[in-house]
């Protein structure tokens, strides 16, 4: 352990309370709870909520127990008492404090993880309130807050301060990178580290530029709708994800305000920003793909599109992968004019590669479609670089002799490279084992595969449709309305284009169906005859064309699977050895003889979020993607293993975004640590006598004393006795934060399980709460119906909640919106079709949380308390069939009713109109199958219901 590590550790023992930890990210947390939680009484439980995935390896020491719903409630009664560190969900633990399944007096600490998404009203807060107002004075629990990442500490208006009353600690942890303690401890023995800085190509220099003045423009048009702070528009913050979420914040409570050009911006800057991002993450031809997947799915919505950047952004794209000259030599330019160039000749080194250049050289309409597919720069430079270190690695230098038979024997020669997705890794892996020009070949084979699967779409909608209906995508080109003066010239090209598309698309097909049938045939030939055994004999099918050239193994690591699409594993080997005069091999780089040797290769996803350093013991790093978290996970493995020899290479895109960003998020955690130390300087946590901190005040508060002196002629002012108002919670509502609003308004939470309705007020008022989301998810499945229906059965009051979110805007839609004709996709048309159904149905509209656990406390005034036992029986119905509190039981037969209902045919739609039919079950039995149909409307329904009835029943012997 280092030692800024036990300094947090000691910290964290000095107070009583516990304390809210905020370290630099990539800083492990997982050191920290190994060596705290046995310093803790033995005797008593730790409870872990919500731990992360990539902790839980590292706390296999402690044994700790996983608690779900699938265990019986006395086990985890029994689990609590145990002394084990206990690792469950926030649900699961506020449903057995107030049960009483699990005392406070038996938890030794608490301990909060990301609690950068915490906040007052969630879950985590209700359980640290009960854990602090129910447990003795002589037992304080500590409860040990961590979080890793600093700018969401400083979202929002003093959230730091806040969210340490509502978890009850007084005291503040922060542990920035530029710490005294962390930098003397990450750089005593440092790294060696390498920045490699590659070139970018023309082409993707040119796109960057083209999105950047897109997205400026973008934000240039947000500022004038005076709608946002101007501080937060700046191209820099808008590299980051989070600057989605800064935007669409601000824009919520007036999101139905707005016009379509703002929220079109607000997506348009996703866009752009995605498009940054993966100009340096992939290849051409799948950057090609994805501009082809938005010009069709954006289309005439989006404005970037229009913009005088976006033509080069789609131009130089696609010259990264093709390029359409005309058959007298000249080019097609940017502009569409004609520029002379000499024509160039693609060359494959295998058979099927010459086939698909001759095709794709082939003259359609006077255009002539000439390959590029353009590498990305830094492949080969990953590649001379994984050549350079196995050289270093063959020399046998002292370096690798002190590696190999020092202390540190357990290291391996493993390089390890990672990237930011799994699809990045499983490309670099094909780079390295068939070469960029195969994989490049492979990517664009795909590309104009689709192109013929998109042609034959095109032509089954066209037989369907006599006009074209509006906007879209015809034989590769927009339909746009042709301006008078403007030269057709362009429309043109982009059919003749798309044709020598689909011309070379046609061709790798027909060699692709030649090539699975010889494959076929060779199998067929291969196989054994008649009367021979089942043993499998595979040999090499390509030439041993050079003894000395490399040859391509695929080793595994042991339990692990080497499909990284499936995710059964985040990484794969890639072993490259020289093989003997007598062994077959194959090419490293798709017909590139005569290459180097690479050392062992395992490739590792950072979406993965697995901590693989101390896994795998990598002797050297590359960084294909930079990444800030990964950085800090390299300085904490090194100073963990001063005497490890390790060497990191950084590969950046020169004058890119790629080193802006990464540059930028160091910037923006010091800025947001700075911040978080001035709050910590002025911060105020209220505390009472003995040290404990109070937190939020509920309401449940005793009277003042001018209350009290009004009252002094009824029994002398003396406090009269109030029964604890209470309110009966479905377990499923404890996803929400309704629940811990109203306990913080003073009211007693009773968690059960309900049949009928989310929240009991009264004998007399169920409440089914629906936020809006929920609502339009309710309606479109018909779930709404039947619960409204059940509480309208039940219960003399039913009441449907309809609760908006506190940032976000009151309404469903603006008043210029709502029509006077119904409509069947209008949420306004349905809930007014809902309550003409219901009349005794009860809407009630809430603002926020807090607006609706004032509602409550308004609705149950003058109403008695609700039985616990009576609202779980509620719709339950017992051993006899009987329901018990059916209001329909006074006027319908319910038994009878629910018999009808199950009857194969009968379904929520036509079952009443039988019942209005027939008087009795005994009168449906006689009825023909022609007024069955007319009552219910089908005749198979009708049919299926007749023979069921009409069954003979099989004799017992």
């Amino acid at each position: 352990m280092l030692s800024f590590q036990e300094q947090i550790i000691s910290d964290l023992l000095e107070d009583v309370n516990g304390g809210l930890v905020v370290l630099s990210s990539g800083l492990p947390v997982s050191p920290i709870l190994v060596s705290l939680i046995p310093l803790l009484p033995s005797h008593l439980t730790p409870l872990l909520l919500s731990v992360p995935d990539y902790l839980l390896p590292s706390l296999s020491v402690l044994s700790p127990l996983s608690i779900s719903f699938d265990l019986p409630s006395h086990q985890r009664t029994s689990l609590y008492t145990s002394g084990r560190p206990l690792i469950l969900s926030p649900r699961i633990l506020i449903a057995d404090l107030l049960t009483s399944r699990c005392l406070p007096s038996s938890i030794s600490a608490l301990f909060l993880f990301n609690a950068h998404r915490l906040s007052d009203t969630s879950t985590e807060s209700f359980i640290a309130r009960l854990l602090r107002l129910s447990s003795p004075h002589n037992h304080l629990i500590p409860i040990f807050a961590f979080s890793d990442s600093a700018h969401g500490m400083v979202s929002g208006f003093a959230k730091a301060e806040r969210l340490m009353k509502c978890l009850y600690v007084k005291r503040l942890h922060l542990w920035p990178r530029f710490h005294v303690l962390v930098s003397s401890d990450l750089e005593t023995d440092p790294p060696e580290v390498v920045d490699i800085r590659v070139p970018m190509s023309p082409a993707m220099k040119g796109i960057q530029v083209a999105v950047l003045e897109a997205m400026d423009a973008c934000l240039k048009e947000l500022r004038r709708t005076n709608k946002v702070d101007v501080e937060d528009l700046t191209v820099e913050k808008g590299l980051f994800k989070s600057f989605d979420e800064i935007v669409r914040r601000q824009l919520d409570p007036i999101w139905h305000t707005l016009g379509k050009k703002t929220k079109q911006l607000v997506s348009d800057l996703r866009t752009l920003r995605k498009l940054l991002d993966y100009l340096i993450r992939y290849d051409a031809v799948t950057y090609l793909k994805y501009l082809d997947t938005l010009r069709v799915s954006e289309g005439v919505r989006s404005m970037w599109i229009f913009a005088n950047s976006s033509h080069k952004i789609f131009e130089l794209a696609k010259r990264r992968v093709y390029q359409v000259v005309r058959a007298d030599g000249s080019k097609v330019g940017l502009d569409n004019k004609a520029t002379p160039t000499k024509k160039r000749r693609v060359t494959s080194d295998n058979k099927k590669g010459k086939e698909i250049a001759s095709s794709s050289n082939k003259e359609i309409g006077g255009l002539v479609l000439e390959e590029v597919l353009e590498e990305a720069p830094k492949w080969k430079v990953l590649r001379e670089l994984l050549e350079e270190i196995e050289e270093e690695m063959s020399k046998g230098t002292e370096v690798m002799e002190q590696i190999t038979f020092g202390e540190d024997a357990d290291s391996t020669d493993i390089v390890l490279v990672t990237c930011k997705d799994e699809r990045s890794c499983l490309q670099l892996e094909d780079c390295i084992l068939k070469g960029p020009q195969q994989a490049m070949r492979g990517e664009w084979e795909k590309y104009l595969l689709g192109k013929i699967e998109l042609q034959s779409v095109f032509k089954r909608s066209k037989t369907k449709l006599k006009e074209p209906k509006g906007f879209g995508v015809i034989d590769g080109g927009i339909v746009t309305t042709k301006v008078p003066n403007e030269s057709s010239e362009p429309n043109t090209i982009s059919i003749l284009e798309n044709k020598a598309l689909l011309a070379a698309a046609s061709k790798i097909s027909k060699s692709t169906i030649r090539e699975v049938e010889t494959e076929i045939e060779a199998t067929e030939s291969l196989k054994p005859k008649k009367g021979r055994g089942k043993g499998k004999s595979k040999k090499s099918s390509v030439p041993d064309c050079n003894p000395q050239s490399s040859g391509v193994q695929i080793e595994e690591p042991q339990g692990q699977s080497h499909d990284l699409s499936t995710g059964a594993s985040a990484s794969s080997v890639v072993q490259i050895e020289e093989k003997s005069h007598s062994q077959s091999h194959k090419s490293t780089s798709g017909g590139l003889a005569n290459t180097k040797p690479l050392p062992p290769v395992q490739f590792y996803a950072l979406d993965r979020d697995r901590r693989i350093l101390q896994e795998w013991k990598p002797s050297v790093v590359i960084v294909y993607h930079p990444d800030m978290t990964f950085v800090r996970e390299i300085e904490i493995y090194k100073a963990e293993n001063p005497n490890r020899k390790l060497k990191v290479y950084f590969l950046f895109y020169e004058d890119s975004t790629e080193g802006q960003k990464f540059e930028a998020s160091i910037r923006r955690e010091n800025s947001a640590f700075e911040s978080l130390i001035r709050q910590k300087s002025l911060m105020m946590i209220p505390v009472d006598q003995n040290g404990r901190c109070l937190g939020p005040a509920t309401q449940n508060t005793e009277p003042d004393s001018a209350l009290l002196n009004s009252m002094t002629r009824k029994a002398g002012g003396r406090k009269p006795l109030e029964k604890e108002m209470q309110v009966i919670v479905d377990m499923r509502e404890f996803m929400s934060s309704l629940p811990n609003v109203l306990h913080l308004k003073g009211m007693k939470v009773i968690p059960v399980t309900l049949e009928v309705g989310d929240y009991i007020l009264s004998p007399l008022i169920c409440v089914e709460r629906k936020s809006i989301g929920d609502l339009y998810q309710s309606f479109a499945s018909g779930r709404l119906f039947h619960q409204v229906e059940t509480m309208v059965r039940y219960y003399k009051i039913p009441v449907l909640l309809i609760e908006f979110s506190q940032d976000k805007s009151f309404s469903f839609q603006s008043a210029s919106e709502i029509g006077d004709d119904v409509s069947l996709t209008n949420i306004i048309s349905k809930l007014s079709l809902l309550v003409m159904h219901f009349p005794r149905l009860r809407l009630v509209w809430s603002r926020s949380l807090h607006a609706t656990a004032d509602i409550f406390l308004s609705l149950k005034s003058n109403q008695d308390e609700p039985d616990e036992n009576k609202a779980m029986r509620v719709g339950v119905p017992s051993e006899d069939g009987v329901i018990e509190n059916d209001v329909r039981a006074e006027n319908y037969n319910t038994s009878a009713i629910e018999f009808l209902r199950r009857l194969p045919g009968v379904t929520d739609s036509n079952y009443r109109a039988l019942m209005d039919c027939c008087n009795n079950l005994a009168e449906l039995a006689l009825l023909p199958v022609e007024k069955l149909a007319e009552l219910m409307g089908s005749q198979k329904a009708a049919r299926t219901l007749k023979e069921f009835l009409d069954a003979k029943c099989p004799t017992m012997l």
